[in-house]
């Protein structure tokens, strides 16, 4: 919200003394008549690595599990995923992409060679779900699949047939395959990542290096059928912005993206405090929370800086920043396999997931798509699954809840907010994003971010006065409540009925540590 709040301390400065000396008032005004960018429904993008039990035992079951399931994959998670509007899937990772050989998981699936998962917890691997599984399970959730190529250990060659293999219908050896292990039509398979981290896991290469891997990759990824390929630069690490500028400048000299060697970006930042002292998922202080949150809103600043250095080269905005890996990111809970990376999920997370994707709205005129780490059971996952049981998370009800602004015009808007101190510290106490859908609802979504104070505040529509106003909450009675396996739930949406609508204002009071969705028509 960075652009947001300079604008209002430049406000600031041009009041006289004795306005500047009275409290600041939240106030909220959104241009309902200035609707310009689309909010792409991919940024509610998810992201499934096999890594834990993300995807063996949270997404695969096999077919013979008592768990009810449909070719192996679990109904009930399914289900749940389906109410979120799913709009993309990253897979197979992630580190694990970059150990990953993708004609390992196909054939029979007794045949398929098993290996050591030697990034995440140094299990097992079977290989029992494999690119058919994966692309079963886009097709059941009726999203679209984005594929994580292998070129840390991995070959052209290799990278090139599974593409062929996944979408040509052509007299050749991969369509030949495919059909052999039982898909006659090839797929539509539009997003493909060149590459992940590939600073670190993905092959410790440097920006120049990669710049002309990208290019050798991109050349033999070809388009098949009608399938136009999206390829997705791997970024550096979160503050490298000389990487950005590397890709740019060697792309933008080549006209790259006119060719298709580039369509997107891509960003990796988690909410990590202090990356040497994680803390607990569950058990933290007002100051956790606060320090939490404060390292969330650097995804503003992160956003903001690498849209800028993408902007020298391409003011147009043809190449969208890919935030494919996001989310909190805590110690693992006892007990749990340290390398499975399982953390439970508490309303603070909810506030995370507010504040990201509202910064994500913020930034649609660049941000494309975004995947939360992860779907189910790992990082900040919408779904916990236990044997035959799941949990929906907190965070899982804010990505329903802000479902409504997937493909609607966002609406600009102007935020002053007062501020939430901790000690010498202190962050903006609202958050907030406004869109207008195709039926003309305009929806406006806004977290207070404080533990223990409610905010009053005001919300000015500009070009429409509204008729009506209705809403929904999440919250809790404590900032750590989170929903667990054999108890009612403590974090849900309910029904909000705080905010009432007269002559284009809105007033409201927000409770503490509150995400609320308001609906005027």
């Amino acid at each position: 919200m960075i652009r947001k709040h300079l604008l209002f301390v430049v406000m600031l400065l041009c009041l006289p003394p004795t306005v500047l000396a009275q409290p600041i008032t939240n106030m909220l005004v959104v241009h309902a008549d200035a609707a310009k960018d689309t909010i792409s429904r991919f940024i509610y993008g998810q992201f499934a690595e096999h890594l834990g039990r993300c995807i063996y035992g949270g997404i695969w079951v096999g077919e013979d599990s008592p768990i009810p399931n449909t070719r192996g994959i679990r109904n009930d998670v399914v289900a749940a995923l389906k109410k979120l509007n799913v709009a993309a899937i990253r897979w197979p990772g992630g580190c694990f992409a970059d150990e990953y050989h993708w004609r390992d998981g196909i054939g029979p699936r007794a045949d398929r060679p098993k290996l050591v998962n030697t990034n995440w917890g140094g299990v097992t691997e079977d290989n029992s779900f494999g690119t058919h599984e994966f692309m079963d399970l886009c097709e059941q959730l009726g999203c679209e699949p984005v594929i994580c190529g292998n070129i840390g250990s991995g070959t052209v060659k290799e990278m090139a047939d599974w593409v062929q293999y996944l979408t040509s219908d052509g007299d050749n050896p991969m369509t030949e395959l495919r059909k052999k292990n039982g898909r006659e039509k090839p797929w539509k398979v539009k997003f493909w990542c060149v590459g992940n981290e590939v600073w670190g896991c993905g092959g410790m290469m440097t920006a120049e290096f990669y710049a002309n891997e990208l290019g050798r990759y991109s050349w033999f990824l070809k388009n098949y059928g009608g399938n136009t390929l999206y390829k997705i630069s791997s970024g550096g690490l979160q503050e490298d912005y000389g990487w950005t500028d590397t890709i740019m400048k060697k792309w933008k000299s080549a006209d790259g993206w006119l060719q298709g060697f580039l369509g997107g970006y891509s960003l990796h930042y988690y909410t990590v405090p202090d990356w040497n002292k994680k803390g607990s998922a569950t058990e933290f202080t007002e100051k956790d929370w606060f320090a939490t949150l404060k390292a969330t809103l650097k995804m503003e600043e992160l956003v903001t800086r690498h849209s800028a250095v993408m902007d020298t080269y391409d003011p147009e905005k043809r190449i969208g920043l890919i935030v494919d890996e996001w989310g909190n990111w805590f110690d693992v809970e006892p007990g749990t396999n340290p390398g499975f990376l399982y953390q439970q999920n508490t309303l603070r997370d909810a506030l995370v997931a507010a504040v990201n994707l509202n910064i994500f709205h913020e930034h649609c005129d660049r941000v494309k798509m975004t995947n939360i780490a992860q779907m189910v059971n790992v990082l900040q996952s919408m779904v916990l699954t236990k044997d035959n049981a799941i949990v929906l998370t907190p965070t899982y009800y804010v990505f329903k809840m802000y479902s409504v602004h997937q493909g609607a015009t966002l609406l600009p808007m102007e935020v002053r907010s007062e501020s939430y101190t901790n000690g010498t510290d202190a962050i903006p106490v609202l958050s907030a994003s406004a869109s207008k859908d195709k039926a003309g609802k305009i929806h406006i979504s806004i977290a207070n971010l404080h533990a223990a104070k409610a905010q009053d505040l005001k919300c000015e529509l500009k070009g429409t006065a509204g008729s009506k106003v209705s809403g929904e909450i999440i919250t809790a009675a404590t900032m750590n409540a989170w929903n667990d396996f054999g108890r009612p739930e403590g974090v849900n949406v309910q029904p909000f009925k705080g905010a009432q609508l007269k002559d284009g204002m809105l007033t409201l009071s927000l409770p503490p540590r509150s995400v609320v969705t308001l609906e005027v028509n």
